[in-house]
């Protein structure tokens, strides 16, 4: 396996996702809507309920905390936790403006939560141990966070084969880059988990019994243009946005060009539904 630098993905994923998140909040209720039934499940597997206390890895603008913090109640808590501030401002700003006040947000390495032992009912992770360098370091402190018989909950992206979201506009930008983008299937890339086995064996490593694996595809692009599709893209996905703004302006403008009509099916101007598959990943203490 090829070397990894730990720090570098960590301070990478912190810049990318730190830059995303003004785009995380312009497209916030457009995202939401996309990705609840991935949040929803999510809750579902963690056995999230009136009165539990949860505690949110990787948590990003809010997401699945605040809907936890809604089940939960007045009497339940959920401490959600994030690497990039931006993303962390957001998700204080939804708290605020939709009154939530049992949840606490904190700026969190997701390898080093540093949390009490046995604390918490439930763990929820979406979206984030792939892109940890050591996210079986992750798991067992969720694991020793835990109660006994406390349940955890992690999605995933799954294979690149069912996740044209991704593959669109990675092989659409390859071209304009000067060396290959790294491998997203290694630790840190965004399919590092795509292999249901691995997922399973790692959450199983950590010490979490009954693990079990299902798949979710969800449209997670769905635009009247590629151009339309561009310009949202474009905002929301941290590791996008950073290479794209590597380039010249000129091949900034003709990647663009050609991730809108890879998206528009050859036709920047014609409409977008562009799936991603998802693994969710749940087991008990």
């Amino acid at each position: 396996m090829a070397q990894i630098d730990p720090q570098a993905i960590k301070d990478t994923a912190r810049t990318q996702w730190g830059r995303a998140a003004e785009g995380w909040r312009k497209h916030d209720d457009r995202f939401r809507q996309v990705t609840a039934p991935v949040t929803d499940r999510l809750l579902e597997l963690a056995n999230v309920g009136p009165a539990k206390r949860v505690l949110d890895i990787a948590c990003g603008t809010g997401e699945p905390a605040l809907p936890a913090a809604r089940i939960v109640g007045p009497q339940g808590f959920v401490l959600a936790t994030d690497i990039a501030p931006e993303m962390l401002e957001v998700a204080r700003e939804k708290a605020a403006a939709e009154g939530v006040a049992n949840v606490e947000f904190r700026l969190v390495d997701g390898e080093e939560l540093d949390v009490e032992a046995e604390s918490f009912d439930a763990v929820t992770c979406r979206c984030g141990i792939m892109f940890m360098p050591a996210p079986l370091k992750c798991l067992r402190q969720a694991w020793a966070a835990l109660r006994p018989g406390g349940r955890v909950a992690v999605a995933v992206w799954g294979s690149a084969e069912r996740s044209p979201f991704h593959t669109v506009p990675r092989d659409a930008l390859r071209p304009f880059l000067d060396s290959p983008p790294p491998d997203p299937t290694l630790p840190g890339g965004v399919l590092s988990f795509s292999d249901e086995r691995k997922l399973t064996s790692t959450l199983s490593e950590a010490g979490f019994v009954d693990v079990r694996v299902e798949g979710l595809e969800l449209l997670m692009s769905e635009f009247e243009s590629g151009e339309e599709y561009w310009r949202f893209q474009g905002e929301m996905s941290g590791p996008l946005k950073d290479q794209v703004s590597k380039l010249s302006p000129e091949a900034r403008q003709a990647a663009a060009l050609a991730i809108a009509t890879a998206a528009g099916g050859g036709d920047p101007k014609g409409k977008v539904r562009l799936n991603g598959y998802m693994l969710l990943a749940s087991g008990t203490k």
